[in-house]
């Protein structure tokens, strides 16, 4: 199962079109995450004394893990997620504070190196930007860390559409020359 993780918030979203275009190729069921429809627990200390809890107790059946262990069993990770204010939209970031669980999308060795515990040995992010400057460490550079470092997935790939705000491009020709090169 390939799971998608969708972070964009305009119905007519070009990150969300080149996405979907990307998983049309694919042979896998898609099981899409719209992170928009989800209402995140504020992580104060109150949190996290009971997550804390829960995973000492190794009692991952609380429904605070559902995403977590959804995160952990996909054989592929897609992210379509806008490139927006040098990043990425806020509910990504709340998002991976809620699937980084000790236990279910990683451990720490002996030596205190986080080892990965998810199942996807591939991770595709895809991303659109109304202008030409993208430094791809505010965005997609911390998902691809998260990523090998902490969910052992070493293979990760960037999809990009920039430019697409400029005055006089071509969406639809950007979009599409995007989308043959991958």
């Amino acid at each position: 199962m390939i799971l998608l993780i969708n972070a964009c918030v305009r119905k007519a979203s070009r990150t969300k079109r080149l996405a979907d275009r990307f998983l049309s190729e694919k042979k896998q069921s898609v099981t899409e995450i719209n992170l928009a429809d989800i209402e995140y627990p504020k992580v104060d200390e109150e949190f996290l004394i009971k997550r804390d809890s829960l995973i000492a107790k190794g009692d991952f059946d609380n429904p605070m893990f559902e995403i977590a262990k959804q995160f952990a069993n996909a054989d592929e990770i897609v992210i379509a997620a806008p490139f927006w204010d040098l990043s990425f939209p806020s509910s990504l970031k709340q998002y991976f504070e809620q699937i980084n669980v000790l236990g279910i999308t990683f451990r720490y060795t002996p030596e205190g190196i986080p080892q990965g515990l998810c199942k996807a040995t591939k991770l595709t992010y895809i991303t659109t930007s109304g202008g030409d400057f993208f430094p791809e460490e505010f965005g997609f550079g911390y998902v691809k860390a998260l990523a090998e470092n902490f969910y052992g997935i070493h293979d990760v790939r960037l999809i990009k559409a920039t430019g697409l705000d400029v005055d006089g491009a071509n969406v639809e020709k950007i979009l599409d020359s995007v989308f043959k090169e991958y």
